[in-house]
């Protein structure tokens, strides 16, 4: 697989997570550089491990994940994005916090079960693992840190209307997930 090739895959597989970045730098009052790298690093790590546990996994998975990963992805999403739109309208002066460890974690789930499944295909083509794992994993951490800086500049601006618009991101690209299993 050439270099351009895995750098144009760890785009596509890093804009999903692009965009909960923004959401989630959206609700941050206060913004903090740890913060910040939390949610881009919990991103970028689940983006690189999961074409590689894809890749292990190989034939064993593929049937499984051929059916679930995206309805799962997109419930995930969409049960978050409702809760950040509920959010939105009972939160005067409530923060959600986008960097709490169960948030994270769903989120990460949520946004890197697709490169799960090119870890799988990688591994029918015979593709080596590591070097596209460890790019996909940058690129994502990059693209997520710009996201989460980006949110927390369009939240000044919208204030209260920046936690729905949020939430219906979310639950958009939940259901743009969803559209594609079909």
């Amino acid at each position: 697989m050439s270099f351009v090739t895995v750098l144009f895959t760890g785009f596509a597989l890093s804009l999903d997570a692009f965009s909960v970045a923004i959401a989630s730098g959206s609700f941050m009052k206060n913004f903090k550089f740890i913060n910040a790298f939390k949610i881009s690093f919990h991103f970028g790590f689940f983006q690189a491990m999961m074409p590689v546990i894809g890749w292990l996994a190989g034939s064993f998975l593929k049937g499984f994940i051929e059916g679930f990963e995206k309805p799962v992805s997109s419930a995930i999403l969409f049960l978050i994005g409702i809760k950040m739109i509920y959010e939105s309208y009972r939160r005067k002066g409530i923060e959600l916090n986008p960097s709490s460890f169960f948030l994270l974690i769903s989120l990460s789930i949520a946004t890197s079960l697709d490169a799960l499944a090119v870890g799988v295909t990688f591994s029918f083509l015979k593709i080596k693992i590591i070097l596209p794992s460890i790019m996909i994993g940058l690129i994502t951490f990059s693209l997520s840190f710009l996201g989460v800086l980006i949110g927390v500049k369009l939240s000044h601006f919208f204030e209260e209307k920046i936690g729905f618009l949020s939430g219906l991101i979310l639950i958009l690209i939940g259901v743009k997930i969803l559209i594609q299993s079909f």
